[in-house]
């Protein structure tokens, strides 16, 4: 009697061992994973080699490549140029913000300016891009208050930086 018990205690203690294996896996596989998407197969334009398939590929498709801004790079480099002047505060490709600090220009040492630029899109469009300018003036006892800039100065520097982008997009299809 006592060895079908040793038997059974045995193949208790097995199965237990054989649950906490499979649960450690499950918890092993959950960490491994990631939020990046899976990988796809890639059209013969993007991958050299022998493609089976290649007869019946279709127009390859602009996808971003690791590594690049999330933003439309036309717009971004001319976001970066077109502000060039102004000292740069932070900068962000992924998420497609620039801001500046203030800028003081030298003829009227009384007012300065700020710059808040968003890039919305990976296309090149008018609306993939919204331009926000802060300015302060200095009152009488010389501290920096807070004044309504004008919605064309905001204006002008959207049409300034559409215009260096599509510049830059014309210099690129051209070489």
């Amino acid at each position: 009697m006592e060895r079908g018990t040793m038997a059974f205690e045995r193949g208790s203690m097995l199965r237990g061992v054989a649950a906490g294996v499979l649960a450690l896996s499950v918890l092993g596989m959950g960490a491994c994973s990631s939020n990046k998407p899976p990988k796809t197969f890639t059209s013969q334009s993007e991958e050299p080699g022998f493609q089976p398939f290649g007869l019946f590929k279709k127009a390859p498709k602009a996808a971003a490549s690791e590594g690049s801004i999330g933003v439309n790079g036309f717009l971004w480099r001319a976001s970066l140029d077109t502000l060039a002047f102004m000292p740069l505060a932070s900068a962000d490709p992924y998420g497609g913000v620039i801001v500046t600090d203030w800028y003081i220009n030298p003829e009227k040492p009384d007012e300065r300016f700020k710059a808040t630029v968003y890039i919305l899109d990976t296309r090149l469009r008018a609306d993939g891009l919204n331009v926000t300018i802060f300015k302060q003036a200095k009152d009488a006892s010389g501290a920096w208050v807070d004044t309504a800039a004008s919605d064309q100065t905001a204006t002008d520097i959207e049409n300034a930086i559409l215009t260096r982008a599509r510049q830059l997009r014309l210099s690129n299809i051209r070489n």
